[in-house]
């Protein structure tokens, strides 16, 4: 038994008079990418330089405007970082860049000298308030704290005066999530006291789940206490910083979102430290799903995966939401036969908007293909089976073949397990557009007899390589051959059902046709197919196909 009362509940936020719940998100917030900051410091190998800029070339590309590019005080490799962008001119005029520094004289020092020559930075400070680390941590009062915050805030001032650009202050009271709501209030409006923004130069207050320790509604309760409470609101842009700890770090920053928060901070994939940040990416896709513009460019989520990967080191998880290979792909049986259905349905109907089951977005909007959607394995049924030979080789089976053929093929997954397209279509040639032995059909030739109403036919073949031949009539050259070999063979059959489509448009183009066939005399049925540039010549193949299949002629040697 695990001992779980080695723990106790997080206190919640009594605030019956919440409105978040009515709100709805209509608008993306701003970004705020910390990739290259709080990602890269949870990295096992952390990038250099030119991995960095590599990545934050990425992150223009896709949008954001404005990119925590490091902790230039913490180490060289920060501070090298941030003159490469300067001095290589890498900053465009709309990106706001981004530094995260302590409350301490000498790093907001080195952090100004870092940033000489970029027009516009913020510059992020921070402090931990929560009480468990003001009582084990630093063993300091709440007026001690406050302090750290206030005289920080002051420095950044002081130095700004003589920055030759525009400084925007973000101070983010580390821990808020265990932190008291009214010493949380306290402290930011001490900050902004301090800092004395304007309607027309705001400065940014950000509420970080440094450590998520509750369910996302209650940080949506924080958030909105506090979006009614801080002083000055119309000059604060309220920001959040959610982490994943408890794996519901999305929807906390969507609630919070409804609580009012107008920024989020967050990484692409969720990258960070623990169990990560919040994932951007998803954010964004979720709202896009919901036909909200997201204001990023991601259209292209490979290109966004290569770059990652490659420089992180990181692996996107194969489920990840929207980017993992195998979100958009579907195994179960009646999945597959649900998202066929809804494919053929957004077609035929001409629907402006996406709706097929199980695909929350179309995947060719985000850069992905329709072929993985669809994958075979012996948890896979006959839709799957059949969304296969349609997408990729565009053969329509008849619904009644579904099952006949997707059985062949679930005998082989239980065998190897997963089935490539290109292996299930091998298997339908070998069972049934190749199956040519016992009886080999090789050529036919028709009349029509107007005034006796029929059809002539005479019908090359081979019976175990023998070449053999037969004449026959019937209301039409499938009824004919049909009569024929019954009689030739000495058979019982019965045609159930016929149909054909063609395979390829042009001058090249093939017809596929399927013949469902009945023996009478032990009561089996089968499919056989038959492809060809003529749709009679089709047809023909199709009845030999079935008649192999059937094992007709091994019956009645």
């Amino acid at each position: 038994m695990m001992n779980y009362k080695r723990y106790k509940k997080n206190p919640v936020v009594y605030y019956p008079e919440r409105q978040w719940p009515n709100n709805e998100i209509n608008k993306a917030p701003i970004w705020c990418s910390v990739d290259l900051r709080d990602g890269n410091q949870a990295l096992i190998e952390p990038m250099v330089v030119e991995e960095k800029i590599e990545f934050f070339k990425l992150l223009v590309k896709l949008g954001f405007k404005e990119i925590e590019v490091g902790f230039p005080s913490a180490s060289q490799i920060e501070f090298d970082f941030l003159r490469h962008l300067v001095e290589r001119r890498l900053i465009p005029d709309d990106v706001t860049v981004q530094v995260l520094v302590q409350c301490r004289e000498h790093l907001i020092k080195r952090t100004f000298e870092a940033l000489e020559g970029v027009p516009k930075a913020i510059v992020h400070i921070y402090n931990s308030t929560s009480v468990l680390q003001r009582d084990v941590v630093f063993k300091m009062s709440k007026e001690e704290i406050k302090q750290i915050a206030i005289n920080g805030t002051k420095l950044v001032k002081e130095y700004a005066k003589d920055f030759d650009g525009e400084i925007i202050l973000e101070y983010s009271p580390e821990s808020f999530t265990g932190t008291e709501l009214d010493y949380a209030l306290e402290v930011c409006n001490a900050v902004i006291d301090t800092w004395g923004p304007t309607p027309e130069k705001k400065m940014i207050i950000n509420l970080p789940a440094t450590v998520e320790m509750n369910t996302p509604n209650v940080y949506a309760d924080q958030i909105e206490w506090m979006n009614k409470n801080l002083k000055n609101r119309e000059s604060v842009i309220l920001s959040i910083h959610p982490h994943n700890d408890r794996g519901t770090g999305i929807a906390a920053a969507e609630l919070a979102l409804l609580a009012g928060a107008e920024r989020v901070e967050g990484t692409l994939f969720g990258n960070g430290e623990r169990t990560g940040n919040v994932d951007i990416l998803t954010i964004a896709y979720n709202m896009f799903s919901q036909g909200i513009d997201p204001e990023l460019e991601l259209s292209d989520i490979n290109e966004i995966i290569e770059v990652y990967e490659r420089v992180t080191k990181m692996k996107v998880h194969e489920r990840h939401p929207y980017a993992g290979k195998l979100v958009f792909t579907a195994f179960s049986g009646s999945h597959q036969d649900a998202i066929n259905k809804g494919m053929h349905a957004l077609i035929e109907r001409n629907n402006p908007h996406w709706e097929v089951p199980y695909l929350p977005i179309d995947p060719s909007d985000i850069g992905r293909k329709y072929e993985p959607i669809v994958r075979i394995n012996s948890q896979s049924g006959k839709g799957g089976v059949a969304f296969i030979m349609e997408t990729y080789f565009g053969f329509k089976l008849p619904k009644g073949m579904h099952k006949e053929f997707a059985d062949i093929i679930q005998a082989i997954s239980e065998k190897q397990g997963e089935v490539a397209p290109e292996q299930i279509m091998e298997e339908f040639k070998k069972n049934y557009i190749e199956k040519k032995e016992p009886l080999h059909f090789r050529k036919c030739k028709f009349d029509d007899h107007t005034e006796e109403g029929c059809t002539h036919a005479v019908v090359h073949y081979t019976d175990n390589g023998i070449e053999k031949s037969f004449e026959a009539t019937g209301n039409g050259p499938i009824d004919a051959v049909q009569n024929g070999l019954q009689k030739e063979l000495n058979i019982n059959v019965k045609i159930l059902d016929y149909s054909e489509h063609a395979l390829s448009g042009g001058s090249g183009a093939h017809a596929a046709a399927y013949i469902h066939m009945l023996d009478l005399n032990t009561g089996k049925a089968t499919y056989g197919v038959g492809v060809s540039s003529n749709i009679t010549r089709a047809s023909i193949r199709a009845i030999f196909s079935a008649l192999n299949r059937l094992g007709v002629r091994d019956d009645n040697k």
